[in-house]
């Protein structure tokens, strides 16, 4: 009867140890997918979970179809990356090492037999059986670091999925504003060419030097140069974009369906700005995830440093001659040398360091937050001070260049020259506002999600 109720125990304390061991490939994954739309509008995908690859493959094809839009690109980005679905997998790594942080290690059978070298002696036998059993008390604390490692992997994962929606952003209005630059440089290239056939006709007549000539020849080679430089940049943008949103074969022939955004009527305050980088950004939570981690598992330790290994168990055996026995047997660690100090130092100075990096984070993520705002506001300035100044003077000029030359008061070159200003003008704002929106979309990676809709009314 009290081996039966020994080895009961023995088995309910084993069974202790395997009562978490269950692995759910969609654990995560839907808190990431919340995390996501909440902040960018658009649903993460997981290869192995739901949707499936086939779902994913119809829907990326369905956006690229209709032509490419910002939304659509975030939405492919974080449907389609490669690389986000490689971060996506971290958190099945991370519920296994939370699983195994709750799973006890197993008893140790210890098995014994003596063969007689007298034939008048029996055989002897010893079993033991033991477990840990500080491992069994800790058991609960060590659960609890363990999940709280996977709910900042959860946080880390969802920001790098908001990072990715903004690149994808960011990205796309690079390629909107250089399809803009190179259509104003093909029409520049085209009022260049013009100029250039024009200057060799009247020099074969005469009517102009060999310095004029070349002068006209040189600008057109120059527009030539120009347009191939924005073809070049456009064509590593479309790339750098394909990578982004994991496009490959015929999929990297998609189209862009709306021209860059104007400005938005207003922007948001600083002081804004700089609390919601602190209140929303992931990797700063998981920067508290950490430090909170690592404050418990000190703790933990504290606790723990006077107890070393303590084992219990069952063990029988038989003497040669005498009856068979059974009993509990202990094994105790005695904790002369080593009392965890070594441990406890290291923990307490990685809790240091997480809190400094926390401390580094924060005040680079304010710092990064005014930097991006300033550079955001010099461009806005910009592409206003063209749309109210510069461009209305350009355009006013080349009418004017137009009626002198009706009036037979200016020559071809003088009013080529004011339509060349004028469309360097237009790729000045072009520029600007390329500008602008890639700071903007930087701003929303540097606050962990979009600042305002894109729906809101726009200056044009």
């Amino acid at each position: 009867m009290r081996r039966a109720i020994f080895c009961g125990a023995l088995a309910v304390v084993v069974a202790a140890g395997g009562g978490c061991a269950t692995f759910e490939k969609q654990k995560g994954h839907d808190q990431v997918a919340a995390l996501v739309r909440e902040r960018s509008g658009a649903a993460t995908g997981w290869g192995e979970g739901s949707p499936g690859a086939e779902q994913i493959a119809a829907r990326v094809d369905a956006l690229l179809g209709g032509g490419l839009t910002l939304e659509g690109a975030v939405e492919i980005a974080l449907l389609n990356s490669p690389a986000l679905q490689a971060t996506y997998e971290e958190l099945g790594v991370s519920q296994a090492e939370m699983i195994q942080a709750g799973l006890l290690s197993n008893p140790s059978l210890d098995l014994k037999l003596g063969f007689p070298l007298t034939p008048s002696v029996v055989n002897e036998l010893e079993i033991g059986l033991v477990q840990e059993l500080v491992e069994l008390l800790m058991l609960p604390l060590r659960t609890k670091v363990a999940a709280e490692q996977f709910q900042a992997d959860i946080l880390r994962v969802s920001h790098e999925a908001l990072q990715a929606a903004a690149e994808a952003k960011k990205q796309l209005a690079a390629v909107q504003a250089e399809e803009q630059l190179l259509e104003a440089r093909r029409e520049a290239l085209q009022a260049a060419e013009a100029a250039a056939d024009l200057a060799r006709r009247q020099h074969r007549a005469g009517g102009i030097t060999d310095l004029e000539l070349a002068e006209r020849t040189v600008a057109h080679e120059q527009a030539r140069v120009e347009v191939a430089q924005v073809e070049l940049s456009l064509a590593a943008s479309r790339e750098r974009l394909n990578r982004l949103l994991g496009l490959w074969g015929p999929r990297t022939g998609w189209k862009v369906r709306d021209a860059l955004p104007g400005l938005p009527v207003e922007e948001v305050p600083l002081d804004r700005l700089e609390s919601t980088a602190i209140r929303r950004r992931l990797d700063i939570a998981v920067a508290r995830h950490e430090v909170a981690m690592l404050a418990r598992a000190a703790d933990l330790a504290r606790t723990w440093r006077y107890f070393g290994r303590v084992e219990v168990g069952a063990d029988t055996h038989q003497d040669a001659d005498g009856p068979r026995l059974l009993g509990p047997s202990l094994v105790l660690e005695l904790p002369v040398f080593d009392q965890r100090q070594a441990s406890i130092a290291r923990l307490e100075a990685q809790q240091r360091r997480a809190e400094r990096r926390l401390a580094a984070l924060s005040v680079d993520a304010r710092s990064e937050v005014r930097e991006a705002r300033a550079r955001l506001l010099a461009a806005r300035q910009q592409v206003l001070h063209l749309d109210a100044n510069v461009l209305p003077l350009r355009r006013r000029i080349v009418e004017h260049s137009l009626l002198q030359y009706n009036g037979m008061q200016l020559g071809l070159y003088e009013v080529l020259e004011a339509k060349r200003a004028e469309l360097d003008s237009e790729r000045d704002r072009l520029e600007a506002l390329r500008e602008y929106w890639s700071w903007r979309f930087e701003l929303e990676k540097l606050v962990g999600g979009r600042i305002a809709p894109l729906a809101q009314e726009a200056r044009r």
